[in-house]
């Protein structure tokens, strides 16, 4: 749920790494999809050859997707001039169109498992001063689109301005009727509804349901917006029955059918409103407010962590660009951008929200996407959209003419990185998108369609994390991350902790078989109990060296880089994203432990000189990472005093900090020593109470700054010990476990009294 500022994912993100789930190929309704599993090469036709080069991806491949172009859509892309606009649609029903000019072709395609072709139909669309684009055009029919035959299908396209052109049968293409459509505004998206109805909206957030009569002709009525009976009332009160009254500077978005739940959705620039449909009327539902708390989280989640974040949230911008529907809940694309930044950057961020009753819950996911880009306009923001390609809406994948971006929704634990693909080839570009067959699926204007899946060997840990662990295996060839010694073969510790690292991988790369194989040679179930305490310390050992991870990304920690590199900027973002890295790599950690079933088997390590639940031990580091994210959000803050406590710290154990590195960058990398900031920090105040009178302005902003600091670090160790306490929770046939003493105990018992005072 979404916690400003302390919650892992959040925060702003430069870098464009990959992120994704396994996409699944399938069939259904008779439609055979299936991906070639073979790089995206040329397809050529008598009339047309195309060749695409692809930028190298590491975690996501790009393959031809479905048969071979229809002649009509392979002639209107010959034909089509270099400035021509072309729009694309891809249908999860199996049916795609293009919009070239005024030509509309419509085409099924997959070949079904009867007809030895594929359907394709030619429609000519109205005049237009206006550049058509594929969201003016729906599909719809009595019976599901993607079993529908052709002679059922019915069309309809909108002119920007108004236009109307409907076909009864997609069969007979010369048959059609033709309306002028008063939408007080210019038309943006058509929508098809159940029972062969359509929703057409303006940009000034208008909407009307259009519905053939018996003669075939369309009649159109606005949709009941949240007015009726209470349409005289103020804007306050109506507002306490979820129904508030537009501004008119209101701009619609998107406009979104969700047909297992009968619901039509739309997103504005201030609200997201929900409309229940039938065959014949519909009832508005609700209409959210998103400019408080929605844009407010936005900008907290991207610019919360600096330092003059009071003066930056008061410039920032933001923009709803899409919106779609998963099993998690709403999923809302946005940009946000802010004027002062140099270069100024667009951030864009996946918000997933969920509904409550009547209306939208307050608890939401904000997630800032590793995709920015250089701020142009908000014109040009609004040409990204994005798709929902896996069921559980834990992936995204966004894009625009120039590129596709697989990112994570921030949903799930573990999730492939972030990726960007590149379509900037001479000539190519990517003319509209969609889902089909559960997978993301573009128009290249040099490939045609293409699908974006996951590598069967793409890897769910971050990508620093990976190298890092594959450097480690790296380091002991005598050691196969594939292979073990037999069991009558003796193996060192130090040699299971590598063979245990490299099951790991195999797990996070999806080789479950594997990693299990790996796992049952090295810890088999008829172990003595000699062997038992040996799990226990190889295991700690791994997930204590991912929380102290070295960022070897990061080049600032090679000894041949001196300074900042210029691409990494800001240093506190650096630090934080390293930290929301570990994190990652320990929750799936925890899940390698659970599906190779070590987690029950675990029992007890020392701690302190005493003996803890090795389970209670593992929750200790997460807690940890939390503390030190809150920590470096107050570091952003409060620079001068946090930095003379981490000197402090770092004298005291000894350790140096190399040229190319500050203070901080050193000490938040050890992260299990985070908590003898404690004592430093404490020690910090009371030399500050010394220096400076009472009732002095100083006097007081330390003692408040270090308490605020220490109460929000225990805070977030223990929200997270709460919130995920089933994740470490012994089974029920366990033996009894020693008494638990938490690491936030080393506080100083004089702060303990303070903070509980001040919270």
């Amino acid at each position: 749920m979404f916690s400003p500022r302390t919650a892992p994912g959040s925060g702003r993100r430069q870098q464009s790494r990959a992120t994704g789930r396994k996409s699944v190929s399938g069939s259904g309704g008779g439609l055979m999809f299936s991906p070639r599993r073979t790089p995206m090469t040329a397809r050529s036709t008598p009339t047309r050859v195309q060749n695409h080069t692809i930028t190298e991806t590491v975690y996501y491949d790009v393959q031809t997707f479905g048969s071979s172009l229809p002649v009509k859509v392979m002639e209107a892309l010959t034909m089509a001039e270099a400035d021509d606009p072309i729009s694309v649609k891809v249908n999860e029903s199996g049916w795609a169109w293009m919009v070239c000019g005024e030509r509309l072709i419509i085409w099924k395609i997959c070949q079904t498992a009867v007809a030895k072709l594929s359907v394709c139909k030619e429609l000519q669309l109205p005049s237009s001063e206006f550049t058509y684009t594929a969201d003016l055009v729906a599909l719809t029919s009595a019976a599901p689109l993607r079993t529908a035959s052709v002679q059922s299908i019915s069309v309809l396209t909108v002119a920007a301005e108004g236009t109307a052109r409907f076909w009864p049968s997609l069969a007979h293409e010369g048959t059609y009727t033709e309306s002028d459509v008063n939408l007080g505004d210019l038309c943006n998206f058509v929508v098809a509804l159940r029972g062969g109805s359509f929703v057409l909206s303006s940009v000034k957030n208008q909407l009307l349901r259009a519905s053939a009569d018996s003669s075939g002709k369309l009649q159109y009525r606005a949709l009941q917006q949240g007015q009726g009976v209470l349409s005289g009332i103020g804007r306050r009160v109506s507002s306490l029955f979820g129904i508030l009254s537009p501004p008119a500077t209101d701009e619609l978005h998107s406009v979104l059918w969700v047909e297992g739940t009968s619901c039509l959705y739309s997103l504005t620039s201030s609200t997201v409103s929900k409309w229940e449909v039938d065959d014949s009327a519909e009832h508005h539902f609700f209409s959210w407010d998103t400019r408080k708390a929605l844009t407010e989280s936005i900008v907290d989640s991207i610019w919360g962590s600096e330092s003059n974040y009071e003066e930056l949230k008061e410039g920032a911008n933001v923009t709803y660009l899409d919106m779609k529907s998963s099993q998690l809940g709403l999923v809302v694309l946005a940009a946000a951008w802010h004027p002062s930044d140099s270069p100024c950057l667009a951030y864009f961020c996946l918000i997933t929200l969920q509904e409550t009753g009547d209306t939208i819950s307050d608890q939401f996911t904000v997630e800032v996407t590793k995709y920015s880009c250089p701020f142009q306009s908000e014109d040009e923001l609004q040409a990204t959209r994005f798709v929902l390609p896996d069921p559980p809406g834990t992936t995204a994948v966004l894009y625009n003419k120039e590129m596709v971006s697989a990112c994570s929704t921030g949903t799930s634990r573990a999730a492939l990185p972030d990726e960007k693909i590149s379509f900037n080839s001479p000539g190519d570009g990517i003319r509209g998108g969609g889902c089909c067959s559960n997978l993301p699926v573009f128009f290249s204007q040099n490939s045609g369609l293409v699908a974006v899946v996951a590598r069967e060997s793409a890897s769910i840990l971050p990508e620093t994390m990976e190298d890092s662990l594959c450097s480690s295996l790296a380091a002991a060839p005598e050691i196969s991350a594939m292979e073990t010694p037999t069991r009558s073969e003796p193996i060192a510790q130090e040699d299971k902790t590598k063979l245990l690292k490299a099951a790991f991988l195999q797990f996070c790369r999806n080789d479950l078989v594997g990693a299990q194989t790996v796992t049952d040679d090295l810890f088999p179930a008829d172990a003595d109990g000699e062997e038992g305490a040996e799990l226990d310390g190889v295991v700690v050992q791994i997930n204590l060296e991912l929380v102290d991870d070295y960022p070897a990304s990061d080049p600032r920690w090679a000894e041949s880089v001196l300074g900042e590199s210029a691409g990494f900027p800001l240093t506190s973002l650096i630090i934080l994203h390293q930290l929301e890295d570990k994190m990652k790599a320990h929750c799936c950690f925890m899940d390698f432990l659970l599906q190779v079933g070590l987690l029950d088997r675990l029992s007890q390590a020392t701690v302190r000189s005493s003996p803890m639940a090795t389970r209670l031990l593992l929750c200790e580091h997460a807690e940890k990472l939390q503390a030190a994210m809150v920590l470096k959000n107050h570091h952003n803050k409060h620079a001068e005093l946090v930095n003379r406590a981490i000197n402090v710290a770092l004298q005291r154990s000894n350790t140096t900090v190399p040229p190319s590195l500050t203070a901080a960058d050193v000490f938040f990398r050890e992260v299990s020593q985070i908590s003898l900031l404690f004592d430093c920090l404490v020690e910090e105040e009371e030399r500050i109470l010394k220096e400076n009178p009472v009732d002095s302005e100083q006097w007081a902003d330390v003692v408040l700054t270090v308490n605020n600091i220490l109460k929000d670090m225990l805070q977030a160790a223990g929200q997270y010990r709460e919130t995920k306490a089933s994740m470490y929770r012994a089974s029920e046939n366990a033996a009894a476990e020693p008494e638990y003493i938490p690491w936030t105990g080393k506080i100083p018992e004089r702060r303990i009294v303070l903070t509980l005072n001040n919270n």
